[in-house]
């Protein structure tokens, strides 16, 4: 099974949120909250996405966190990412060298690269406003390629 970590998850969850709240500064205390993740998670969530350019922070009385454009411009790729880095399902699959004892003569290394690009085109293909319509109109949307199940 693929699957995302667990941060990447509640990134997500944490964006969806803060889309529901449009134009509202949301404290981390508040995010955690609506969506049940640990307060402490859900900051250093935050602060993350905010130094990802993903939401913005203010501080003081009248600070907190809000999204930093539109739910249609940010896709979950770009949540994921902001968490976990690029969107690869095996480690050998960027210029990077591995530790893969397999590395030097592996048939299939040049392949990853594609099908890392369907996943990645998958994710990207879905934003914060698909996620926050309600179910039956979520149901519409798929991905090239990749079916998303419950």
């Amino acid at each position: 099974m693929i699957r995302l970590t667990n941060l990447a998850d509640y990134a997500v969850v944490v964006m969806a949120a803060a889309a529901r709240e449009p134009g509202v500064k949301l404290s981390a205390a508040r995010v955690a909250e609506l969506t049940a993740i640990p307060a402490p998670t859900v900051a250093k969530l935050m602060g993350t996405l905010a130094r990802a350019g993903l939401l913005t922070a203010s501080r003081g009385v009248a600070g907190g966190f809000a999204l930093s454009r539109e739910p249609a411009s940010i896709s979950v790729a770009h949540i994921v990412e902001a968490v976990d880095g690029p969107i690869a399902l095996t480690s050998c699959a960027g210029n990077d060298v591995t530790d893969c004892a397999m590395e030097g003569h592996c048939a299939v290394r040049g392949h990853w690269g594609p099908i890392n690009q369907a996943v990645r085109s998958a994710l990207a293909a879905v934003t914060l406003a698909d996620l926050v319509r309600p179910a039956a109109a979520a149901a519409s949307v798929t991905a090239p390629a990749l079916a998303l199940v419950d």
